[in-house]
């Protein structure tokens, strides 16, 4: 763990001749002339060849010019093929993959890349034709008299395997041949982080998208990740990558991250892939308490006491996640890394009983906005309305010119810049902030399940609601998101498996008994 670690025959011969015909078109292809084969494809993909505006041409000395302008769009086609169906065995496949990958990450710019992509999507997609006729010969040999129910012969294998290759497109057999170059992985990786925001916006590249997710997919299997217990004693570059991507709370400092890692009541834990050994995927910041933490500048005071023995601590606090890998979006690794994580630490600190998350919870502010604007002061019960609408019209050397009344006061006052350090306003507030929290955060769906995506990833994991904290997490963003409040999620071994179905099944969801209520 730790980083030291004979009534067919004619149908037979038609089907055949369909799957001959599907084959010689993948692996004969180089041979049609490159100006003629782009005409073969539709007219809606023909704009791609067309320079964009201001283009340089390309000087014709071989390479390709980085905007990928029409004439080099046919010289990277030529380059795709060779690299699909040219001769020789897999020395000079990879030799070619190479080159194309060369290509791609040395000449290329963002204009470039993007019309290598569209490439991709539009000339190495299925070709539907051909798999219209594979399926009309797979109907016409299930539907013989000769062949019953669950009969399966050599003829059916052979048709089903004809399939799969008619629904595998070329380009998907381009994507692997990247895995054998060095660094193939990160380039695929790297390379989807460039496609993803591209596919959101252009639907022709979605299935490009969607084959090379999974390809991903069964690589980084989480059966062949290493979990990694990452100490102080680190290399600094893996240290500066944890810093970079570190998504919840940022690192300000090598004294923040020091604090993090070094003392012998913290822990962080990480994924990697044997072919990405020097790039966390994902990785968990622990801190090992007495209690559960409901305040996390406490947890990541640099000057706080920390805990010399280990062995003193009850209690394993999940305070920050974060995925490392762009490209690796939509590939889920969190689930399975808690879990592991939660296993390591019962192993070797069994008087740790307690495991408990400390979570921003973003996106209430945003529905607190939506629910002002919908209910009205109808939001709020009569005390409150009337506490806030008090303290709101509450003018101090003119700091509120033109106060507010009701359920709109309470927006302006969370508004309000340092509001949380004036005991009167963050007494007034509590009480309705904490209840309309949790109110978002049981009731504020997406389908079944929350509309909270932290929620909804540790509900699916099996924890329960334990515990809104108020205030805490007073940073800038973290009183933009939620006025300061945070949530703990409780991973309780012996109720995980009954939480996690009755989540992903109905939608219910686990809460204490104390959950939402104001201390």
């Amino acid at each position: 763990m730790f980083r030291q670690q004979n009534t067919s025959m004619a149908i037979g011969k038609q089907f055949h001749s369909v799957a001959l015909g599907i084959r010689k078109k993948l692996h004969t292809e180089l041979e049609i002339d490159m100006t003629s084969s782009c005409s073969k494809y539709p007219k809606a993909a023909n704009p791609m060849i067309d320079d964009p505006p201001g283009t340089t041409k390309s000087a014709g000395s071989g390479r390709v010019a980085p905007a990928l302008p029409g004439t080099d769009w046919i010289r990277m086609k030529a380059e795709i093929d060779a690299c699909l169906y040219g001769p020789g065995g897999e020395v000079s496949e990879r030799a070619r993959a190479k080159d194309l990958g060369r290509l791609y990450l040395d000449l290329l710019d963002a204009e470039g890349r993007k019309r290598f992509f569209q490439l991709l999507a539009t000339q190495y997609d299925i070709d539907r034709t051909a798999l219209a006729k594979t399926i009309a010969g797979w109907n016409e040999l299930s539907q013989r008299p000769e062949y019953g129910e669950g009969h399966i012969d050599g003829l059916h294998l052979a048709a089903e395997e004809a399939l799969r290759k008619g629904l595998t497109p070329p380009r998907r057999l381009l994507l692997a041949r990247f895995n054998g170059l060095p660094e193939g992985v990160k380039f695929l990786v790297d390379m989807r982080a460039e496609l993803i925001p591209l596919a959101r916006k252009d639907p022709v590249l979605k299935g490009l998208d969607d084959d090379l997710k999974a390809l991903l997919a069964g690589w980084f299997d989480v059966g062949f990740l290493e979990l990694e217990c990452i100490t102080w004693d680190a290399p600094a570059s893996l240290l500066e990558k944890l810093a970079a991507y570190e998504a919840v709370h940022a690192v300000i400092s090598w004294s923040d991250i020091k604090n993090r890692l070094a003392p012998p009541d913290r822990r962080c834990y990480a994924y990697f892939h044997p072919q990405m050994s020097s790039e966390p995927l994902i990785f968990v910041w622990v801190a090992l308490v007495k209690g559960i933490s409901g305040n996390v500048r406490a947890l990541l005071d640099t000057k706080r006491q920390y805990i010399r023995d280990p062995a003193d601590a009850d209690t394993a606090i999940f305070y920050s996640i974060s995925n490392a890998q762009t490209g690796l979006a939509g590939i889920s690794f969190g689930n399975f890394l808690i879990k592991r994580v939660v296993e390591d630490l019962a192993n070797h600190y069994r008087h740790i009983k307690t495991f408990a998350t400390l979570s921003p919870i973003p996106g209430f502010r945003g529905w607190l906005a939506e629910r002002i604007a919908e209910e009205g002061d109808g939001l709020l019960e009569t005390d409150e309305l009337q506490a806030i609408s008090s303290v709101a019209s509450e003018s101090q050397a003119g700091e509120i010119r033109n106060p507010v009344r009701g359920a709109q006061a309470l927006a302006a006052l969370c508004d309000r810049k340092g509001w949380h350090q004036r005991p009167e306003i963050a007494r007034i507030l509590r009480g309705p902030l904490v209840r309309l929290c949790a109110r978002y955060l049981t009731k504020a769906k997406r389908g079944k399940h929350a509309r909270n995506r932290v929620a909804h990833f540790h509900l699916s994991n099996g924890a329960r609601m334990e515990r809104i904290n108020w205030l805490g997490d007073t940073s800038r963003k973290g009183l933009e998101d939620s006025a300061g409040m945070m949530i703990n999620y409780l991973y309780k071994s012996d109720d995980i498996e009954t939480n996690h179905e009755a989540y992903t099944g109905a939608g219910s969801i686990a809460t204490s008994d104390e959950f939402g209520k104001n201390p």
